[in-house]
């Protein structure tokens, strides 16, 4: 490590002994207070190069409390901190990684080509909120077929409601969740189902409350603007410190955690005109911080701009990521199904946009974008699918609407499991949002724990703002800070008492089986998507999976009608109906013993080889 960057925090050294170091280039001076009850201890810091101030002490005990005082100021959260008990305002506390005994000794991961997200915001995941409490629920996810519970982000925020993305200790896992300690329990039983768990972490930006990290560095720019608050400061005077800052907060969940994968939140608003990008450093961070263990850490990229560079190799002036989201996919299913068109969603709906996406990925790859007003995105350079994950639903397309409404409260039974099999059929990595699967009746909403007045008005304020484009009127705009926002999107993890909801899940589950036995599912590089036009100019959508060629050896055909109408198939000689999504298996319309020429209204029907799973029968 280059001596311009220090690792930071509280840690044990090699010989037993606890170190603290700290970087606050803006303090001449720098106390550790270490705190037992009433009792402090003050002890002076001593300066080191490029703004960093250290400590050597003596034995000290896991929970230990601690707090910097800078320049004989008040006391301060460590910028590092992995544990904040009681809350981002209150003194930090000392966490010994070593002390959780791990039991995923022979966790060796899940390969990419097999990756299906389950995103789960851990405060409504169950009605107690907390990470020990997500474990018994695990079985059921993994008989589901999901392979990787993706965590909303964790890191220490204002009080005991918001989503994750207020963070303002990144590395101390939130208190209310139950800590350090919770995580790793949690991490560990996710391997004891052979289950991965990938992270949300966020370093575009800090939370509007509670953070002090510019009070100890340069950790903020003006050069750049983010939509929700000051850019963080990758490439400016004193950014080494902050990039180190980031980089170590990498390392530590892949090595403490045992974390399968970090998913960067927004690095369309990661700003850095060096000569070696973050996400690039990231994706090195991640990968030799997991070279000690037998399973990989993968690092996946939220980005607006429909560019692959940050998948690109090296050598093709790329970061190397391993996957980015595809909005465009979410974009024009939502769009085409709901028939939604304000804000972002003018851009997408037809049919030929949802052909693109299922073949070339992105549905604008250079073209005009009305809602910019300029041309956008590049084509997806023939990358293959795996390295794209599509969603119908997601914390931010859900909980971002006036009232978080999921597609249970947009879309009627037929056409929710149609969206299911456009997403599980489609060639890219599957992400659920949690309850998806079964179409989950409470809605997803934006909720936070705010205590500063201004704020708290000024997000309710932005909040309704926000939604003038959506043509929402305030009165359907739910208080975020109000607790039963949050208490109105718990789960209520109950489907068995309605025969659509049901039905919806077998879906899942049985979709999620084909990904794994239908040997086409596991091809992403070949794939055929066409649209086929009626006489009467009704529209079907034709992917082929496995190969370009329509009923192969090796291929799948699905066929979609997206319509209200009864549609004929338009190919003869079909092979095996393997599948259709009206199959009373699924309370839908179609027997299950019953094939035809034709597709039912929302129906989307699967034909491939005959010696293939068939999904029919009736439980």
């Amino acid at each position: 490590m280059s001596s311009v960057r220090q690792r930071c925090g509280a840690h044990l050294s090699a010989d037993g002994r606890m170190e603290w170091r700290v970087w606050a280039p803006y303090a001449k001076t720098v106390d550790l207070i270490v705190i037992d009850g009433a009792a402090r201890r003050v002890e002076a810091m001593t300066a080191e190069p490029h703004g960093y101030f250290f400590i050597r002490g003596g034995s000290a005990s896991h929970g230990q409390q601690y707090a910097y005082s800078l320049d004989k100021g008040p006391d301060r959260a460590d910028p590092a901190s992995r544990w904040q008990p009681d809350g981002v305002t209150q003194p930090s506390a000392i966490v010994l990684p070593s002390r959780f005994q791990w039991t995923d000794d022979r966790w060796e991961g899940i390969a990419r080509d097999q990756l299906v997200f389950y995103e789960v915001h851990v405060g409504t995941f169950t009605a107690e909120g907390t990470f020990d409490a997500i474990i018994p629920r695990l079985p059921s996810l993994r008989q589901l077929g999901v392979t990787a519970l993706e965590l909303m982000p964790v890191g220490e925020f204002p009080g005991t409601r918001n989503w994750g993305y207020d963070g303002v200790c990144p590395f101390a896992p939130h208190h209310s969740y139950g800590g350090p300690e919770g995580l790793q329990r949690l991490v560990n039983a996710c391997h004891e189902q052979s289950l991965a768990c990938v992270l949300d972490v966020v370093y575009n930006h800090f939370g509007p409350e509670g953070s002090v990290q510019y009070e100890f560095g340069p950790y903020f720019t003006d050069h750049y603007k983010t939509p929700w608050g000051r850019a963080v400061n990758f490439d400016g005077p004193g950014s080494e410190g902050v990039r180190a800052y980031v980089i170590e907060n990498v390392r530590m969940w892949i090595s403490d955690y045992h974390i399968d994968g970090l998913r960067l939140d927004a690095v369309h608003a990661i700003y850095d005109f060096g000569a070696t990008h973050l996400l690039k450093e990231i994706k090195q961070a991640a990968t030799e911080a997991a070279g000690e263990r037998k399973f990989p850490a993968y690092v996946v990229a939220e980005s607006d701009l429909n560019d692959v560079r940050i998948l690109l190799r090296e050598d093709q002036g790329g970061y190397e990521l391993d996957a980015q989201w595809s909005d465009d996919f979410h974009h024009t299913v939502h769009a085409l199904l709901t028939g939604e068109r304000q804000g972002y969603y003018s851009d997408y709906g037809t049919p030929e946009q949802l052909s693109a996406v299922m073949e070339k990925t992105f549905a604008i790859d250079g073209g005009f974008s009305r809602h910019r007003n300029r041309c956008h995105g590049a084509p997806a350079a023939g990358l293959p699918g795996d390295r794209f994950i599509g969603s119908i639903q997601n914390h931010d397309q859900v909980g971002n609407r006036a009232g978080g409404e999921r597609l249970s409260h947009l879309l009627p039974p037929p056409l929710q499991r149609l969206a299911a099999a456009f997403l599980l059929l489609a060639p890219h990595l599957p992400l659920l949002f949690m309850g998806e699967e079964y179409g989950e009746a409470r809605p997803f909403q934006f909720f936070c724990s705010f205590e500063g007045e201004e704020l708290i008005e000024a997000v309710r304020k932005g909040r309704r703002q926000e939604f003038e484009a959506f043509h929402t009127s305030d009165a359907h705009v739910t208080d975020p800070q109000d607790p039963s926002t949050l208490d109105q999107s718990r789960l209520t993890w109950r489907w068995e008492e309605v025969p659509h909801q049901a039905g919806l899940r077998r879906l899942y589950t049985d979709l999620l089986e084909a990904r794994r036995v239908w040997p086409a599912m596991r091809n992403y590089a070949e794939r055929l998507s066409r649209l086929h036009r009626g006489a009467d100019g009704a529209v079907v959508l034709e992917l082929v999976r496995g190969g370009t060629k329509a009923a192969g050896e090796h291929t799948i055909q699905a066929f979609f009608n997206h319509t209200e109408i009864v549609q004929n198939l338009p190919a003869q000689g079909l092979p095996t109906l393997l599948f259709s999504s009206e199959w009373e298996r699924y309370d839908g319309a179609r027997a299950s013993s019953s094939e035809s020429g034709q597709l039912l209204p929302f129906e989307c029907a699967i034909f491939g080889p005959s010696d293939w799973k068939r999904y029919a029968g009736i439980e």
